[in-house]
């Protein structure tokens, strides 16, 4: 399940009573390592926006789409015209992957000041998903598998 990051907090400064604390979302969500395989299995993207040299010290991320930082706005907004063929409304939930989580939390801040609604970042980045060793979390995947499969067979 995703992390949904909410605040609580009081609307006015006079003592509350028993009223429920009103919850206002923070700027971008997240998605923890532990919970990658079941994004997948429900259908999330994955986007390593590491760069080719990192991706080449640190390792490549099985059925993850690698597409450069300073692509990935235009290549996931669905009415750009060199937008992804995955990419066709505001809602495909999208979870994109830096090294260590700091380069992708800001690129999902503008993704979603964009108008993309299901857009995370992982929390730690590729580090986290190498030291919880599930860097075949999301080649697990049957229809991940299935796309792989396709796309080598030509």
């Amino acid at each position: 399940m995703r992390a949904a990051l909410l605040s609580a907090t009081s609307v006015s400064s006079a003592p509350v009573s028993v009223a429920a604390p009103v919850f206002y979302p923070l700027t971008v969500e997240r998605t923890y390592p532990t919970e990658l395989t079941a994004a997948v299995v429900r259908g999330a993207v994955v986007v390593d926006i590491r760069t080719h040299a990192e991706r080449a010290e640190q390792g490549t991320l099985p059925g993850a789409l690698a597409i450069p930082a300073e692509l990935v706005a235009e290549r996931l907004d669905p009415v750009s015209p060199g937008r992804l063929a995955a990419a066709v409304d505001h809602d495909v939930e999208w979870i994109l992957v830096s090294a260590d989580g700091t380069r992708s939390h800001g690129a999902v801040a503008a993704l979603l000041a964009q108008g993309l609604r299901r857009v995370t970042h992982l929390v730690g980045g590729y580090a986290a998903i190498r030291a919880a060793r599930l860097v075949d979390a999301i080649s697990v995947a049957e229809h991940v598998a299935e796309d792989v499969a396709r796309v080598t067979a030509h």
